[in-house]
């Protein structure tokens, strides 16, 4: 988060998840996660969909593994910022 320059509000609001839940994912309060909540949190943190269910699930994906799936949703966050700016 930090190095997007993101509280863990602003990271809440922007994948829409309450900051309770993110602060028991930080902190590995063992529960099970829906997958569609951690695809939206990697999302916001500008990773693959599929990030933080990997993290969860024990793997340690690289931050450069998937360059593409990166790009696509940095290209996600533009187009809603864009629709954003245009009042869509």
């Amino acid at each position: 988060m930090a190095e997007l320059g993101m509280t863990q509000a602003k990271l809440a609001a922007k994948a829409r998840v309450s900051t309770a839940a993110l602060r028991e994912i930080q902190h590995a309060v063992p529960k099970d996660r829906n997958p569609r909540t951690l695809a939206a949190i990697s999302e916001a943190l500008r990773r693959p969909p599929l990030w933080l269910e990997e993290v969860a699930g024990g793997d340690s994906p690289e931050v450069g593994d998937d360059r593409v799936s990166q790009l696509a949703a940095e290209v996600a966050a533009l187009r809603e910022r864009v629709e954003r700016l245009e009042g869509r």
